[in-house]
Formats: C-alpha cells, structure tokens, sequence
C-alpha cells in the first residue's frame, strides 16, 4: 500500500498515458494492480516537473503606481519610478508583498525562484528582507538570490562594496546591468567584476545585458569571454539580450557560437520585453527579444522569464510562466508543432540547469514534485493557459485548483464547454 498514485497521466515529451505512484516523498512504480491511500484519475491530463522561474525582480512586485505611474511605460522611466520607491522600502513591506506573489507563483506550479534585488540600497533592505524569507519558504519555494545593481556598479557611489556586502550577506547569485553604466569601459568593466566575485565565491552569474535596441550594445560578447577564459562554463547566464534582435547577422552569427563554446545560460522576458523595447521605432516597430531560434539552433539553452509582476515597468501579470510562454509563441513566431512543446522545457528543465537544480525531474525515486495542467497537452496548456489542478512537493499536495465550469444553452440543450477539441 503506497500513498498515492495518479492514473492515466500524461508525462510532457510523450503521447502515451502512464500511472505515476507517490509514496514517502519520492516518485515509484505503479502499475494496473498497485494499491494505495489515494488513487486520483488525472484523465489523461498533462504532468511536468516543477515550474521554474529563472528571472523575476521579487523585490519590485506588486509596486505599480508607487510612488507615481510610468507613464510613458518606458524601461528607463521604469527605473526612475523604482529609484524613488526604493527610498520607501522596509523589511516588512518588502516580506509581505513577496509572500503574496510567492503564493501566486506556487498555485501556478512554480516552486524553484531566481529573483533579481536591488542592491543599490545602503542599507540593503529588500536583500536582508529575501534572505530571511528564503529561509522560511525553503522546501516549499526555493529562492536563488542575485545581486543586482539596478543603477550601475561602476555608476552608483558605492557600488562596488555593496555589490561585495550582497555577497556576503547571502547573495547566491552575482548580477550586473553593464548597459546602464556610464561609459562602454565601464560596461565592460562591471562584467568583468561581477565575474571576478562571482568566481572569487564559487557563485553562479545573471546579468541583465544589453537589454536595449542599440545594435551597438554588445556586452554579451564580454561575458562570453570570461567565462571561457574563467572556466565558468554552465555557472553563467546571460538575461533579456534583445540588442541582439537589432544586430547585423554576420556578426550574430560569430556571436552566437561563442555563446555556444562559452555554455551560456539565455534567458528572454516576453512579457516585460514586448512592451518595452521599440520605444524608439516609429514603424515597423522591434519585437524586442533575443535571437531564440538561432540560439536553440547553436544548441544554447534559452529560458523563458516572467521579469515582474505588477511593477513599474510591467503593470500586469501574476507570476504565471505558462502566461510568458504563451506571450513568446507569438511574439517569437513559435508556433510550430514542435516548437510549441519545447516551450514548456523553457519554463521548466531549461530554467532548472541555469539555477544548477540537483535531482530535478520526474523519475522513480526522485522527488514526488510535480504540476498537473487541466490540459491533455503542451499546446493545449499553452492554447488555454490551463490551471493547475494539482501542484505537489514532496509527495504533498501543495495547491489545488477547481477550474471553472462553462455551459451554453445550445439549441434549446444545456450544454457543457471544454474548450478541447473533441
């Protein structure tokens, strides 16, 4: 008698359905005659690993309109509102606003989190805020933390030791944002010590780079060559890129192989991006994110992000990266059949070799950590933006939802509505 087993699922990458037993925390062997405590019918429903968000900025979310609007909706106004809000921050405003999005994110079936804070703070308050709630939601959502400067290392007084304090106080991860900084040399530089920390510590790297649609933003080239040069291969991950939308393809190409030799993580924002960039185009206007296809194609692994809920520069969103990827089948013109189940590794085993997840992955005797969609299929998760019927760790179910029931009077018949063709 094991604890629980879920009948006829169906695991993303297969068409054929499968029981999946869960007993003691771990995924085991079912078959026809297993028994147990529960036995749940999924209905040929689809079942993935954990969600993983690999870039959100918690520290921002559930901002927007404080202290004024953006009302431009510019990246850079963006950064203007924040700068102003940080002055506001405390330890307490920063832990409940996190917690509720947290609990958004875990119903959405998301349990793994690499959250971007800024440290350009004197005090350091978002971080130390994030660092204590990591520890208190550890097992349920486990948070990865990145330093991140929003205003510049090299460009904000300072930066540099709080970018070491970060560290010190627990930072798991080293950021940058070398586009935002002053000069060209000063881009470069700032890549070159956060590498340098994150090396010094034995830490993984996220930068923001060349999140703009100046071609002539190519920072990503720097990053590329310290980590061969520092032997950093799969600890470096490189976000947004979307200059790299704008550049001449001759040198993308060239790029895009050292991107490959390097063994960097990408990862693209849809959301946040596909109203932020083309500010300055007057028609056609950019769709503002990286090269995704090319990437994929040099064998890269590109990860989708949700960037930020409810904040000054995304005003919508609810911490949901089925809603991102289903942004990035348009906006990324991904909607071939099989580009439309690689979709779902994006949000889920891309993401987990970035943050450098051991034991991730639905296997007999792994970890009985999984999502159930109210869907038969990837395309159809992504179509509907399914629910989660089920979200487990640890064996436990974690959240539940009872999705909501459609009926049309057709014909003079009550009818009910799946939305799934029959």
């Amino acid at each position: 008698m094991i604890d629980l087993i879920l009948r006829n699922a169906r695991l993303a990458g297969r068409d054929d359905l499968t029981d999946l037993g869960v007993d003691d925390g771990v995924i085991v062997s079912a078959g026809p005659d297993s028994a147990a405590s529960e036995v749940i019918d999924l209905d040929g429903r689809l079942v993935t690993p954990p969600l993983v968000e690999p870039h959100i900025h918690l520290d921002a979310v559930l901002t927007v309109g404080q202290p004024r609007p953006n009302v431009s909706g510019s990246l850079f106004e963006g950064i203007a509102v924040w700068a102003e809000r940080v002055a506001d921050l405390t330890y307490e405003d920063v832990q409940a606003r996190v917690a509720q999005v947290l609990r958004w994110q875990l119903a959405c079936g998301v349990q793994h989190v690499r959250s971007h804070v800024d440290v350009c703070d004197p005090q350091l308050r978002a971080l130390r805020a994030l660092v204590d709630l990591r520890a208190e939601v550890r097992g349920l959502v486990d948070l990865q933390l990145v330093a991140f400067p929003q205003q510049g290392i090299l460009g904000f007084e300072g930066g540099r030791e709080l970018m070491r304090e970060a560290v010190r106080l627990g930072a798991d991860v080293v950021g940058g944002i070398p586009h935002y900084e002053l000069t060209r040399e000063d881009g470069v530089e700032s890549v070159k010590f956060a590498m340098a920390l994150a090396d010094e510590h034995g830490l993984r790297v996220d930068i923001h780079c060349d999140e703009t649609d100046d071609d002539h933003s190519r920072f990503v080239e720097v990053m590329a060559a310290e980590t061969i040069r520092r032997g950093m291969s799969g600890r470096v991950t490189a976000s947004h890129t979307t200059a790299m939308h704008s550049y001449n393809s001759a040198y993308a190409y060239r790029l895009i192989r050292n991107i490959a030799r390097a063994g960097l993580h990408m990862v693209t924002n849809p959301l946040d991006n596909s109203v932020l960039q083309g500010r300055f185009d007057t028609g056609p206007i950019r769709r503002g994110h990286t090269r995704i296809k090319q990437l994929r194609e040099a064998g890269v692994n590109v990860c989708i992000g949700h960037d930020s809920v409810m904040d000054p520069w995304y005003p919508l969103g609810y911490g949901d990266p089925l809603q991102a990827a289903f942004v990035l089948v348009h906006y990324g013109q991904m909607s071939g059949d099989a580009e439309l189940r690689r979709l779902i590794d994006m949000i889920t085993v891309g993401p987990a070799a970035a943050l450098g997840l051991d034991g991730y992955g639905l296997r007999d005797g792994g970890p009985a950590d999984l999502v159930v969609f109210d869907a038969p299929s990837e395309a159809d998760a992504l179509r509907l933006i399914a629910p989660r019927t089920l979200v487990l760790r640890g064996g436990k179910v974690v959240a539940r939802a009872t999705p909501a029931q459609h009926t049309v009077t057709w014909l003079g018949t009550q009818e009910p509505v799946t939305f799934l063709r029959r």
